[in-house]
């Protein structure tokens, strides 16, 4: 076999992405606080690009980003359905604040910025050690137990190693635990549920043996076997009911009520509003879009002063592309987003009509194809966007559920109509009514739904409700001790 060595031409198409594609497909799925950050050092690394003030409109610098648009908006109009009359009328009521430092004269400031500033459960307990009268040695211990805090009140370190890091004997290390499992709140430096709970029956003076066994046994209560509670705390009904009454009225999580950051709010990227003439208004949030400019009258100020050098210009040239190429991305991401948006909403506006009973099952697949995109690009646009409807905030992802088939051969349900039923139904029981999952298929199937009952037991366990069998027994429990 002869072999030998050839040279063939020939010409094909591959798929290259570029770095700035990637970045581009990145800017998609940014929440807009990330955007904020993202856009942000690109203006330090960029010298063409400035964010817009409130005089935007200066000579020299443009922008085509959606962003300036004053105009954005996607109505879906609904020529047979009547006008809404009874929405209540949403506003922007969110105020950026991203640039406090320079108030143009006669700018009123955010209110934001004269907020007092939440005390933390730390620096509620370091008050607290501060206060009390500790020796050196025991004020060191009392810091280093706070030092293990976690953000719900509860001590997460072991005494015995804290004690030999501390070279102090594990006995004084729990006569100070004792001192300070009676700071503020109540129930905190527990080490677990059952001592946060008999730390706050204490400061009641009702921990007494059969709270004790009441609190021993927190598995019986967690299922609901209040015939085994009765005989474990030695108690009829009545003094049980009781006793589950003061249990509810305590904190399992005592720290709680402290935040140890700033709330975060949701802020919407996009509005939906009733439209005068019918329908649904789609808008984008401008407050969260960065609005960037381009400084060409600074580009063709430094291009005319390093015409002889050709380093500098291809430096110059490469950051006027970069600028260009993210003022496009943004106006590309906004857009894309409001069109996704409004495709959502026209498959659902029974659901902003209605209520949840009334949500459609949807895929990717149905807006992607009907915007013509990818599923991937609708995935990452809807990741972290929230929309803001006369029924609440909801996040995009919230409206593509799992379609579940009718029994009566008409439209599928979507999976979260059908839980928000399978809680409907179980709220209206009654003692001589307790629905097992395969009465609540037989009721469901009755409303045209077809479902399994594993699929039933699963969106119930998903809700936490208990088991007919759980929920029979708390039933005859309550309506024993009210006739009682």
């Amino acid at each position: 076999m002869k072999s030998c060595t050839s040279l063939h031409q020939r010409q094909q198409q591959s798929l290259v992405i570029t770095p700035q594609l990637i970045e581009s497909i990145r800017m998609l799925q940014l929440a807009h606080t990330e955007l904020n950050q993202f856009v942000e050092q690109e203006i330090e690394k960029n010298p063409f690009l400035d964010l817009a003030s409130n005089d935007s409109g200066a000579s020299g610098e443009v922008s085509p980003t959606v962003a300036d648009n004053q105009n954005i908006s996607a109505r879906e109009d609904h020529a047979d359905g009547p006008a809404r009359t009874d929405m209540p009328e949403l506003s922007s009521p969110w105020k950026s604040i991203r640039d406090t430092g320079n108030l143009s004269p006669g700018e009123r400031p955010s209110l934001d910025e004269f907020a007092a500033s939440t005390e933390t459960l730390h620096e509620h307990v370091a008050h607290q050690i501060a206060l009390t009268a500790f020796t050196p040695q025991e004020r060191l211990i009392a810091g280093a137990l706070a030092d293990h805090l976690d953000d719900t009140g509860y001590l997460q370190v072991n005494l015995l190693e804290l004690a030999e890091r501390l070279n102090s004997p594990e006995a004084r290390v729990k006569l100070v635990l004792e001192s300070l499992q009676l700071f503020d709140p109540p129930g905190i430096f527990a080490r677990s549920l059952t001592e946060c709970l008999e730390i706050q029956l204490r400061q009641r003076d009702r921990f007494d043996p059969a709270m004790a066994a009441l609190v021993a046994n927190l598995e019986l209560l967690a299922r609901r076997d209040f015939r085994a509670l009765k005989r474990r705390c030695r108690v009829d009904e009545d003094d049980l009911l009781d006793m589950l009454n003061e249990i509810r009225a305590l904190d399992p999580k005592p720290g709680n009520q402290f935040q140890s950051a700033g709330s975060e709010s949701i802020i919407p990227d996009v509005f939906v509003l009733p439209s005068p003439g019918g329908g649904w208004q789609v808008e984008l949030n401008r407050e969260v879009l960065p609005k960037v400019l381009i400084n060409q009258t600074y580009f063709a100020q430094v291009t005319r002063l390093t015409a002889q050098s050709s380093k500098d210009q291809s430096f110059l040239n490469e950051c006027f592309q970069n600028a260009s190429w993210l003022v496009r991305s943004l106006d590309q991401r906004a857009t894309t987003i409001l069109k996704v948006a409004t495709e959502i909403v026209r498959h659902q506006d029974v659901f902003l009509e209605d209520g949840i009973a009334h949500l459609r099952p949807l895929n990717l697949k149905t807006i992607a194809d009907a915007i013509d995109m990818h599923e991937s690009t609708v995935s990452r646009v809807t990741s972290n966007k929230y929309i803001l409807t006369p029924r609440g905030v909801y996040e995009l992802k919230y409206f593509f559920t799992v379609a579940i088939p009718s029994s009566q051969g008409g439209d599928a349900h979507s999976a979260e109509a059908v839980r928000h039923q399978i809680r409907a139904i179980i709220a209206a029981e009654t003692l001589d009514n307790v629905l097992s999952d395969d009465g609540i298929v037989a009721r469901l199937k009755e409303t045209g739904v077809d479902i399994a009952r594993r699929t039933v037991a699963k969106y119930r366990e998903a809700m936490n409700i208990p088991s007919s069998a759980q929920r029979r027994r708390e039933k005859r429990f309550v309506l024993a001790a009210a006739e009682g």
